[in-house]
């Protein structure tokens, strides 16, 4: 029996192009709201041995809610092999505490997905001090994939020769992979930050930027402020054009306006987090990921 692949509503149809990628079943999660803010879910009742649950955690407080009582539920109404695929993972982030008490939110998230979950896709997580997914969320099958070699493609057939430049120290590695995929020039910024929407930023030393067509990489776009201060050192710096590629594209609140503002052309991003600039969609790759770790057609001892 084909596995099933349950979603909500608000990513119908990202998930429905994941469906198709894998051929699987696709079924809605019915959601209502009450007024006092609590959820009434209903999954389909006969939910085969292997099911897939599509959530991206964007916005993620509510959503991990959804998580634990559609996980718990499907476990009642028959699966026994549970895979989350959440093309943006949240609460990555903080992985140390900075003060005395601080919570350190991706090993309590981390630890609750695992709790939940035999298999996790996700891509381009937010790692900082560890190296490997599965340090965060211990699981057989913590996979994290990566939007860079996508991004350099599209990038590929929008400009010749682009200069790849990532705003801050953390973006090098996302940078790194996509101009390798065509050896293009490339630098990283330094970033002094002094608060959510308050950064400065510094272009690398020596690095050539005049009459280039440069693109900032990054894994991710939340407040604009970091790409907006690159840009404008960038086109200050006498660079033909400034455009943006990320694979997450949050862009919370005017964030978009205020790279725009900055001089920036083209937005592009994954459809890991659904955006206007939307330009990539990641069905592909997740559904070789889900092949790559067993959840296909498979039949399961006991089936």
């Amino acid at each position: 029996m084909k596995p099933t692949l349950l979603y909500f509503e608000d990513e119908r149809d990202a998930a429905l192009r994941l469906a198709e990628a894998t051929a699987f079943n696709a079924a809605p999660v019915a959601r209502h709201r009450f007024p006092d803010q609590e959820l009434r879910l209903r999954l389909p009742p006969n939910l085969p041995a292997q099911v897939v649950i599509f959530r991206s955690l964007h916005q993620p407080n509510e959503k991990l809610v959804e998580l634990l009582l559609v996980a718990r539920t499907a476990r009642e109404l028959g699966a026994r092999r549970l895979t989350l695929v959440s093309p943006y993972l949240a609460y990555m982030r903080q992985d140390i505490a900075f003060n005395p008490g601080e919570v350190v939110s991706q090993r309590v998230v981390g630890a609750f997905l695992a709790e939940l979950f035999d298999d996790l896709v996700t891509v381009d997580p937010h790692l900082h001090r560890i190296h490997a997914l599965d340090e965060a969320i211990p699981l057989a099958n913590a996979v994290a994939l990566s939007g860079a070699p996508m991004l350099a493609a599209l990038i590929a057939g929008r400009r010749k020769n682009p200069l790849l430049v990532g705003p801050d120290a953390e973006s090098a590695q996302w940078v790194a992979q996509a101009a390798e995929v065509h050896g293009w020039d490339r630098g990283v910024c330094s970033k002094l930050r002094h608060g959510d929407r308050e950064v400065e930023v510094a272009l690398p030393a020596g690095l050539a930027v005049q009459g280039r067509q440069v693109v900032l990489v990054d894994d991710v776009a939340s407040s604009g402020h970091t790409l907006a201060r690159a840009a404008e050192a960038l086109l200050t710096a006498g660079a033909a054009s400034v455009d943006v590629a990320v694979t997450h594209a949050l862009f919370a609140g005017d964030a978009l306006e205020t790279v725009r503002r900055a001089g920036v052309g083209e937005v592009w991003s994954t459809d890991c987090v659904p955006h206007p600039s939307n330009a990539l969609p990641v069905a592909p790759m997740l559904a070789e990921a889900l092949e790559t770790i067993g959840v296909a057609e498979k039949t399961l001892p006991g089936d």
